[in-house]
């Protein structure tokens, strides 16, 4: 039976997330936001909210070690398999802006992460924990990079739909590719009832995967932290994975990038915050060794931008990418 909890709450919430993510950029589209506004704020979102779903379910629960280890997880396997898998697929370019603004974002958000987990080593408690004034100094850096992110690409949103240039590659087609060009067809309470109706599936999604993630993790012997950050964080991953190897197979990798690092920003920053947020988060059997393997794996993406080919990211990268991962479950196993 825990089985079926863990599948049918995964379908729940990558379909939840999907219907939804349609529903609120339909309505986004109907107020004239472009597509960059929608594919960098809703669609975003939207591909993070099971983790955020599950964290904060979690953090409810008092099972803060999977909260945290879906964050983890989630970013160690964005970076290291969705960016393997995809660049393998086809080689991911990287514009200006990924160099200047977005990897080195993702880079932040790591070092902030371990700043507010690192309280045994500043003297602040005997035990590490993410508390409710952290998370919501996380929610802060959350709305500043939305922000910043909206005010740096105003240039783009008020750009002719038929410029050139890398952003707009980049960005442009966010909005074709979530399917906005669909749903602002659709009539507004369709899409009203589709967003509702995405938002009760994650809910009830997240709690069926969240109820049977912890039964298996107790049924084998296994602790809470390996299953949120094998299972559950690749689980809650999935709606990253498959817009990005569709987007590779057509040809479209910027959009990819985006949502992979765009992702790994909100996890921290949004998901982690609003967990923290509403309860105080043990670090448990994530170590610091896990948050420092997040850092180095957002590092690997800003390194491989000036390896082989300048700014870009090779299949040989990618297949780098995919054995570091299987690395450091092997690690996560073994430790």
């Amino acid at each position: 039976m825990d089985i079926f909890y863990l599948i049918f709450g995964l379908v729940l919430v990558v379909v939840g997330a999907n219907v939804m993510t349609d529903g609120a950029s339909g309505i986004a589209g109907r107020f004239g936001l472009s597509e960059f506004i929608v594919g960098a704020t809703v669609i975003a979102i939207g591909t993070s909210s099971p983790e955020l779903v599950v964290s904060v379910l979690s953090a409810m629960r008092g099972e803060t070690a999977i909260a945290i280890g879906n964050v983890v997880g989630s970013n160690m396997f964005n970076t290291l398999v969705i960016v393997g898998v995809t660049a393998i697929i086809m080689p991911l370019p990287l514009t200006a802006n990924n160099v200047r603004k977005d990897i080195p974002f993702g880079v932040l958000a790591t070092v902030v992460l371990i700043f507010c987990a690192a309280d045994v080593y500043l003297g602040d408690g005997p035990t590490a924990v993410i508390g409710r004034s952290e998370g919501w100094l996380l929610l802060c850096f959350f709305a500043v990079f939305m922000a910043y992110t909206i005010y740096s690409q105003s240039a783009v949103r008020c750009a002719p739909a038929g410029g050139s240039g890398a952003s707009q590659e980049t960005y442009g087609t966010t909005q074709q590719a979530a399917g906005v060009g669909e749903t602002k067809r659709r009539k507004m309470w369709v899409l009203v009832l589709m967003t509702v109706g995405g938002i009760a599936g994650l809910l009830a999604g997240g709690e069926l995967f969240l109820n049977g993630a912890v039964a298996m993790a107790q049924r084998f012997g296994i602790s809470d932290t390996v299953i949120a950050v094998t299972i559950v964080a690749g689980g809650t991953s999935l709606p990253e994975l498959a817009a990005s190897v569709v987007a590779a197979v057509k040809r479209k990798p910027g959009i990819a990038l985006g949502n992979i690092l765009g992702s790994n920003v909100m996890n921290i920053f949004l998901v982690l915050g609003a967990s923290a947020a509403v309860s105080p988060l043990q670090m448990g059997d994530i170590t610091m060794g896990d948050l420092f393997a997040v850092f180095v794996a957002a590092v690997l993406i800003f390194v491989a931008a000036f390896t082989f080919r300048s700014r870009r990211i090779d299949r040989i990268e990618g297949v780098i990418f995919l054995l570091l991962y299987i690395g450091y479950i092997v690690w996560l196993l073994k430790r």
